[in-house]
Formats: C-alpha cells, structure tokens, sequence
C-alpha cells in the first residue's frame, strides 16, 4: 500500500486555521504550530496531516474548556 503526504501551501494553510501569515511562522518558530517542510531552494510548505492533526487539537481544547 503506497501512501501520499500532501503538502499546502500557505495560502491554504491559512484558510484552514484561520491564521495570519505571521502567526504561523510564529507559532512554528514558537513550537506551537507545525514547523514548514523545505521544498526548494525558495519554497516551504505543510503536510496536511500534521494541520489537520493541529487543527483537531485546537477543537479538543477548546471543547475541553467549555465542559470544565
């Protein structure tokens, strides 16, 4: 079974999270977001699983704090 990684961009990264283009470089230099994978000489980008794993973690905190 093969399996592919799909990597976004961060145009796509922010429409999913919602996150300005500083936030995310933040929080990865911070270690709060995931880190952008080296695609070339003058281009990164994201594996999908990785935002949407961070994504569901945020969804899970939140939820967690409004049963508390």
């Amino acid at each position: 079974m093969v399996t592919t990684t799909k990597f976004l961009k961060l145009p796509e990264v922010q429409i999913r999270t919602g996150k300005s283009r500083s936030t995310i470089y933040q929080g990865a230099k911070d270690g709060t977001f995931p880190k952008p994978i080296k695609l070339g000489p003058r281009a990164v980008g994201w594996i999908e699983a990785e935002i949407d794993a961070h994504n569901q973690a945020c969804i899970d905190a939140s939820r967690s704090k409004d049963t508390e």
